[in-house]
């Protein structure tokens, strides 16, 4: 467990159909797993889905499903999303699992209670369904939540709550010194800014009677565990042993639980803390804001079937800014399409393919010493992106290789003559190509060394 890599999404809300935010998470989680995978590192990559609270309840409610059959459904759809997008996790852990996730999450919960960080008092204030929490006056404007733009309810009940005030300024400390890396920085601001009010304890459970689906707490079943307090430990039910998580992938709308309350939980129990959390923006249509009212939001089903996988990685990874908002239209996918896999790497390995069938000697070192700079220049900025979790900016560097390939052809013209030496460089950095976009394009990569092995050239993204 020395060399492991433990990378962790978060695990995706079962009141909708995956959508392609989550999509961007999975793909840029993938990427790390893959990549670590290829270091040499034991890895372990885990995803799943979140399955209780109330607008699991009440979306079940609306479909006319019981909660269980509602969710079961809903999970199925990311998992097969996973498949979708080939990615490489080695496990999908579901919320209401109760042989591996309930006892875990029962356990944590008396482990809380014996180390005095849980109590029962009674409460009034405002709760938003869409946060599945309760807020303060902070969290709102004009009168809403900032987040989902609707009125809280007004809510009095008694409840247990985690002593979450008493972590406060531990968690400011560890923010701070980077014992726990936020990424991007402005989101390490964000979270040291809201701390400088001091956290709140925090509601722990909710009435039974008001929310059934969901685990009871011990000892006490007229009360139903946070819905919070449940999914944070999947990270742990998810994968026995290998925590801490080296990354955590996660939206920007859950950072204050995954970087505020997530370590106060950890703190209470004394346990280890997360190496790095990475909070990656939304992915907004034509500008505007995806949303079910406005019918635009993206399937990426669709998209994968219409397109295949590798070009929806690609768009995902290349286009939208790792940890900004980015935008999505149709036009802009086809433009990456065509311009970067169809007539950039489709092709430039048609092209080598086609003259390298005639030859039958090749050599094992690139004649040309440019080519050999550049790739060894490009490996460097490519590592250097990756662990600066620019995926951008590392297929950026692939892309300029990509290019610089395309101009030796056009100045050298091998297929005069047959010069053997530009083609075998050419063969060469078409397999360099390929190892470093393994981790994003897996299925393209695995084509790109089949046809550098068979000298048969097949299409590998015919034009739209």
């Amino acid at each position: 467990m020395k060399n492991k890599f433990y990378i962790t999404t978060s695990i995706a809300y079962t009141n909708l159909s995956p959508h392609l935010g989550f999509a961007l998470e999975l793909v840029q989680a993938d990427v790390l797993a893959r990549h670590h995978s290829k270091l040499g590192k034991n890895v372990f990559f885990l995803t799943g889905t979140d399955e209780h609270g109330r607008k699991v309840a009440e979306a079940a409610e609306r479909a006319g499903k019981s909660p269980a059959e509602f969710s079961s459904q809903i999970s199925s759809q990311f998992k097969e999303l996973t498949r979708s997008l080939n990615l490489s996790n080695n496990d999908f852990i579901r919320t209401t699992d109760k042989k591996r996730h309930w006892p875990v999450v029962k356990k944590f919960w008396l482990e809380l209670e014996k180390r005095g960080d849980i109590y029962k008092k009674k409460y009034k204030g405002l709760y938003c369904v869409g946060c599945e929490s309760f807020i303060t006056r902070k969290d709102l404007k004009d009168g809403k939540c900032l987040l989902h733009q609707k009125v809280p309810e007004k809510v009095e009940e008694e409840n247990y709550f985690f002593r979450l005030s008493k972590y406060s300024k531990k968690i400011e400390k560890i923010i701070r010194s980077g014992q726990i890396e936020i990424i991007p920085e402005s989101r390490k601001r964000e979270m040291l800014n809201f701390l400088k009010q001091g956290l709140e304890d925090i509601s722990f459970s909710r009435p039974r009677k008001d929310l059934k689906w969901g685990i009871p707490v011990p000892r006490d079943d007229s009360q139903t565990i946070y819905c919070w307090a449940d999914a944070l430990l999947n990270y742990f039910s998810g994968a026995p042993g290998y925590w801490p998580a080296q990354v955590q992938c996660i939206g920007k709308d859950i950072q204050k639980f995954h970087c505020l309350l997530w370590p106060g939980m950890l703190l209470s129990l004394g346990l280890a803390l997360p190496k790095t959390i990475l909070v990656h923006g939304f992915i907004t249509f034509e500008g505007q804001k995806m949303s079910k009212s406005l019918g635009n939001i993206i399937d990426p089903f669709e998209l994968v079937k219409k397109y295949g996988a590798d070009p929806l990685r690609y768009f995902l990874l290349r286009e939208i800014p790792s940890t900004e908002d980015g935008d999505y239209t149709s036009g802009k996918f086809v433009s990456r399409y065509n311009a970067d896999l169809a007539s950039g790497l489709g092709n430039l390995l048609a092209r080598v393919i086609t003259m390298a069938a005639k030859i039958k000697k090749r050599e094992g070192k690139i004649a040309n010493q440019s080519l050999v700079s550049l790739i060894a220049k490009t490996q460097k900025k490519y590592e250097k992106a990756l662990k600066e979790f620019k995926f951008n900016e590392a297929l950026m560097v692939v892309w300029q290789l990509i290019s610089f390939c395309d101009k030796y052809i056009e100045r050298e013209r091998p297929w005069e003559g047959e010069k053997r030496k530009v083609i075998n460089d050419l063969l060469l950095a078409l397999n360099e190509i390929a190892g470093l976009l393994g981790p994003f394009l897996p299925e393209t990569s695995k084509k790109i060394l089949e046809q550098l092995k068979s000298l048969k050239s097949q299409p590998l993204f015919p034009r739209i």
